[in-house]
């Protein structure tokens, strides 16, 4: 038995080695974010009967996508509140969206739209954190509590070889200054999400130049550069090196509550995992894709990262974020005060540019055409998300303010109720006057559409049990 005293030296023996891990690895490892790889035997059986997900993919737009312009305009409501854009009629009788939503409007009858999304906050952080985690946080919880993505991880763990809560490519950072909300809290670092992106260059969306009217069409490189292998370190070598280093694995097992240590171990045991097999390299390769599947989508930022969340569904991913808000070349895409600073048009002009609403509309639409017919949104959930509505008035400079008392959402697959319309708001748009739905509701959605009893508890890092969720219960109209 290993005396105390020596306890020290050793946790420095195991950092050391998994430096030399890492180095071994080159850059094939640096990138990633930790996943848990040691639940793969771990199964939730089904608790509440609703559930028929096997998969979870949010569409998160951090920022404050305008509900006016999108799911809920109000074109009875004076000029200052309704603007100078018009509506359009959907596939369904009677529901009309703005015209920006064009795609979208084809296929409302393939979605649920909510447009009762409702909290007590305007404040950017706080609705952030609670639309992340379904639960309600104040200024000194914001890093405290857990994604819904990482207790997914926990409870259901890997699928396929790919960890079970991806952020695509989470390098979304809000602020000034640039906080990262893509947490795993006091589940502990094993849950943390791996982000695509990595660590983004510049955190900081605010600095640099933006150009005032930029092109959407710019893709980008989303595979990680982890997923790499090179001549200098093929897989046969590779594999040989991961096979010695196991080899320690049972002499450090006292250690194993160390946080960074469990960070480090989980990110190199993942991306030994990823690198071993080509079909998952692969699945992070749009460019496989087809020139007319690239244009459906749009060959933009959002476009190619709706197909990319596509072919990690395809392959097995269980629990996908993708976010898009803050962005080195556009700003901030969504939070459309108007403020001199954002160097942005009025949001009813801003709306029509491609990636904006317009490209938003087009790659969303896409997506949920393209999963229907390749028999994958039966058994995905697909949400979108944004962390509040936009203020009833247009400002003095032609924006609109955050809005935390009213927004809108959708949702649809996983075997959810499509077609229709839950909750509604007053003729301006200023409150819910039906069926008002929490981020905690929305949390428990997500659960309940996995099987997972959202009302049941998990041991935290130090194993003390915690809810799931303190509040929150599944929309109803969905089941």
């Amino acid at each position: 038995m290993i005396k105390p005293s020596h306890n020290k030296d050793i946790a420095l023996t195991r950092r050391g080695m998994l430096k030399v891990g890492a180095f071994t690895l080159g850059s094939t490892a640096s990138a990633f974010s930790p996943w848990n790889t040691q639940l793969q035997a771990t199964t939730i059986q089904p608790v509440l009967g609703k559930g028929k997900a096997e998969s979870v993919l949010v569409l998160w737009m951090a920022g404050g996508v305008t509900q006016y312009e999108s799911f809920d305009p109000k074109m009875e409501a004076p000029l200052e509140i309704r603007g100078k854009l018009q509506d359009i009629q959907t596939s369904l009788s009677g529901v009309r969206f703005g015209d920006t939503m064009t795609e979208m409007s084809k296929i409302a009858h393939k979605i649920s739209v909510i447009r009762s999304f409702s909290h007590h906050s305007n404040d950017h952080l706080i609705s952030q954190v609670m639309t992340l985690s379904g639960r309600v946080v104040g200024r000194t919880e914001l890093f405290s509590e857990p994604n819904i993505g990482s207790i997914v991880s926990h409870l259901q763990g890997p699928r396929n070889g790919l960890p079970g809560y991806i952020c695509l490519p989470g390098i979304t950072r809000p602020g000034p200054p640039p906080y990262n909300f893509f947490k795993s809290g006091w589940m502990g670092n094993q849950y943390l999400p791996y982000c695509v992106g990595g660590l983004p260059e510049q955190p900081d969306f605010t600095v640099g130049e933006k150009l005032d009217d930029p092109s959407p069409e710019i893709e980008e490189d989303l595979i990680p550069k982890s997923l790499a292998l090179t001549e200098e370190v093929p897989l046969t070598r590779l594999t040989r090196r991961a096979s010695l280093r196991q080899q320690f694995d049972q002499a450090l097992k006292s250690l194993d509550g160390d946080q960074q240590l469990i960070a480090a171990e989980t990110k190199y045991k993942g991306a030994l995992r990823m690198l071993s097999t080509s079909a998952l390299r692969e699945a992070f390769d749009i460019n496989q894709e087809g020139n007319v599947v690239r244009e459906t989508y749009g060959k933009t930022k959002l476009g190619g990262r709706c197909l990319m969340a596509r072919r990690l569904i395809e392959a097995g991913a269980p629990f996908i974020v993708l976010d898009y808000g803050y962005d080195s070349d556009y700003g901030n895409i969504w939070d459309n005060h108007n403020a001199p600073s954002q160097n942005h048009p009025p949001i009813q002009d801003m709306v029509k540019r491609g990636y904006h609403l317009a490209g938003m509309d087009k790659a969303f639409a896409a997506l949920i055409n393209d999963m229907e017919q390749r028999g994958l949104l039966e058994k995905t959930l697909v949400v979108f998300l944004t962390e509040f509505g936009r203020t009833p008035k247009i400002n003095s400079n032609g924006g609109r303010d955050h809005w935390g008392a009213a927004g809108s959402l959708f949702v649809t697959g996983g075997g959810v109720k499509t077609g229709q319309v839950i909750g509604a708001t007053d003729k301006t748009g200023a409150e819910v006057t039906k069926h008002p739905y929490s981020p905690s509701d929305i949390a428990a959605t997500m659960f309940t559409s996995l099987g997972i009893d959202h009302h049941t508890f998990v041991n935290d890092f130090q194993g003390r049990p915690r809810p799931i969720l303190e509040q929150g219960e599944p929309i109803a109209e969905l089941f």
